[in-house]
């Protein structure tokens, strides 16, 4: 198992999302913003990882299972859930308008689609749920995206 620290991640169809940035730049925000649309938190600030043969599975770290900070409220329990990591996305004002293709990272030694991704603008969460639907990974053991 595999521990990555200041990230945070989502499920969104039973897929997961990871969510890359600095401090402040917005991940939680952006995960706020797309549980609001239905996705479900995995973790933020952490998210543990493990291979099992398939995909590489995302699912909450046990020390902060559940809880989420939302800026100028504190921090929130919400529902949790696990997801095969299918895309990761990393936060960066100066990401490209128009990506032609993801590039491909290594992460926990699974490839994992990856995009430069703008931070903060009102429709955010819509485009990351366009980003995973056009670029991540299928679902385990499926040849089409769902």
């Amino acid at each position: 198992m595999t521990v990555l620290a200041n990230v945070t991640a989502v499920a969104i169809d039973g897929r997961a999302l990871l969510i890359e940035g600095p401090p402040g730049s917005g991940k939680s925000s952006l995960a706020l913003a797309l549980i609001d649309r239905g996705a479900l938190l995995i973790g933020d600030d952490a998210v543990n990882l493990a291979d099992d043969g398939a995909a590489l599975i995302a699912s909450p770290p046990p020390n902060t299972c559940g809880l989420i900070e939302i800026r100028n409220v504190g921090i929130v329990e919400l529902p949790v859930s696990s997801a095969p990591l299918a895309l990761a996305l990393t936060l960066d004002p100066e990401a490209p308008r128009f990506p032609l293709d993801p590039t491909m990272r290594t992460i926990a030694g699974v490839d994992i689609p990856s995009l430069p991704f703008a931070p903060g603008d009102a429709v955010q969460a819509l485009r990351a749920e366009y980003a995973l639907a056009h670029h991540g990974l299928p679902f385990p053991n499926s040849g089409a995206t769902q």
